[in-house]
């Protein structure tokens, strides 16, 4: 292979013009042969040889189907057969939560930040202090989600919440000073945030218990507590008891929340929790295959310097002119390096952008009333499924149904729902979950109905039944 070769790919007098190496402004050729010769080989193929052990090469030509490895597309043509590969996909709707929900995104804020170069550049702001409206923003997501924690210390956002609970789980190991070094999650939490907590847990040294009880693990041994709230399956529960005994054992609380749902239910601050994570997805950010999504982390004010992230705050130059900066960067890891706080270095600025410009273009009252009519969709959903004879959860939920279907398992359910163009979660056996969200109606509701089978009701009548019922959550939970 020489270097030609890599660069321009096979000559041919109708080969594509706008192929990367063409465009890209990489070395000249006669650099990259002064280069090849400094490191004493001939071509790029024998420095590969001599670099990239054999066992892992691969010795013929990457074959994709439908393309020719021996002719390299332009930048037009790759983009079509893409796309062609894009229409095999077969798109259902979600309902599977676990912390990702279908989301409605105002268009100003999809036009003006989504698809602003101006915004959407940002990843990392490592010089923030240049751009004083991208620190105002954060600033505001900040504000909000203190606001809706009830903890008076936010960080600017991290990657997605399974990271944001291992984060939380190293501050509650650095607070208890190394004493103690068990960490309990609660087996509610979601499947994914305990992988997360496994695998840095196992780094860090900590022994994790994931427990079906964890109120009863509250030994000395143990420096924090992770709760799901609402839980994996939907349900609602009053943590205050087991918060107040957490504290009462010295081990710090942390509660993965869900934002819209704290809207109506009480916050972590209320309940007494140390520290708050979750996800800012929900609130105007498109699901993105999985993630990463803008997460959050609040906490007390004296556990600020173990926070990780940044913090942006407000300070008064000479003339008493305000002006925003990171107040904190408490990771330090450009300074402290292995002493660092945290190695976390990314804050999904654009999507934590986005979800404060959400909350504020909704207002307090507009996401209270978003957070209701979710809540009323799912409890009409569950009165239309009970008297069709399904059995569904009894306790409190917020948005998240676990349903057992009459005479059908789980995975039968599954099934017939993508078939229907619906992903729903399941469980485990029998039961299945049903997360729903803002983007869901009526129609939503019914084709829901059919998949699990009984009496037909059509849409007139499920707004009828809504009617009748009060989305209001009971006293204990109710903010």
């Amino acid at each position: 292979m020489s270097s030609s070769d890599l660069r321009l790919g096979p000559s041919s007098p109708l080969a594509a013009t706008d192929t990367f190496a063409r465009r890209h402004l990489g070395s000249a050729a006669a650099e990259i042969d002064a280069m090849l010769a400094a490191v004493g080989v001939s071509s790029f193929g024998e420095l590969i040889g001599q670099t990239v052990p054999a066992s892992i090469r691969r010795e013929e030509l990457l074959a994709l189907e439908g393309l020719d490895p021996n002719r390299p597309l332009g930048e037009y043509e790759a983009l079509a057969w893409l796309r062609s590969l894009a229409r095999n996909n077969k798109v259902l709707r979600s309902f599977i939560g676990q912390g990702y929900y279908g989301t409605l995104v105002p268009p100003v804020i999809l036009r003006n930040i989504l698809e602003n170069p101006g915004w959407y550049t940002q990843y990392t702001p490592y010089q923030a202090e240049i751009s004083q409206g991208r620190l105002e923003a954060l600033l505001t997501f900040q504000t909000m989600i203190s606001d809706l924690t009830g903890l008076p210390m936010a960080n600017a956002s991290l990657l997605d919440e399974g990271t944001a609970a291992a984060e939380a789980m190293a501050m509650a190991h650095s607070i208890a000073r190394g004493k103690r070094n068990t960490f309990v999650a609660a087996k509610s939490c979601h499947p994914q945030t305990i992988a997360v907590l496994a695998t840095r847990a196992a780094g860090y040294g900590i022994e994790l218990r994931v427990e079906e009880h964890p109120e009863n693990s509250l030994g000395a041994e143990v420096c924090g507590i992770l709760l799901q709230h609402p839980a994996t399956d939907g349900s609602l529960a009053d943590l205050g008891e087991i918060v107040a005994a957490a504290r009462a054992a010295g081990v710090v609380t942390v509660l993965a929340v869900d934002l819209l749902a704290l809207t109506l239910v009480r916050s972590p601050g209320e309940l007494g929790a140390d520290i708050a994570i979750g996800s800012a997805q929900r609130f105007g950010v498109p699901m993105g295959f999985g993630g990463p999504h803008a997460a959050f982390l609040a906490t007390r004010d004296e556990h600020k310097r173990l926070m990780p992230g940044r913090i942006i705050g407000v300070s008064r130059d000479a003339r008493g002119k305000e002006a925003f900066r990171m107040s904190l960067q408490t990771r330090e890891q450009h300074i402290r390096r292995e002493k660092a706080t945290s190695n976390i270095c990314t804050a999904q600025v654009l999507l934590a952008i986005m979800a404060g410009m959400y909350a504020v273009y909704h207002g307090p009252e507009g996401l209270k009333a978003i957070a209701n009519r979710v809540r009323l969709s799912a409890l009409t959903l569950a009165e239309a499924l009970r008297r069709a004879g399904h059995a569904v959860q009894e306790q409190p939920f917020f948005d998240t149904l676990a349903v057992t279907a009459a005479g059908r398992g789980a995975d039968q359910i599954v099934a017939a729902a993508a078939d229907s163009g619906y992903n729903l979660r399941r469980l485990d056996e029998q039961r299945v979950a049903i997360a729903l969200d803002e983007t869901v109606g009526v129609q939503d509701l019914v084709a829901l109905l059919e998949i699990f089978g009984g009496p037909d009701i059509d849409a007139a009548a499920l707004e009828a039944l809504a009617g009748g019922l009060d989305p209001a959550l009971p006293a204990p939970l109710a903010r």
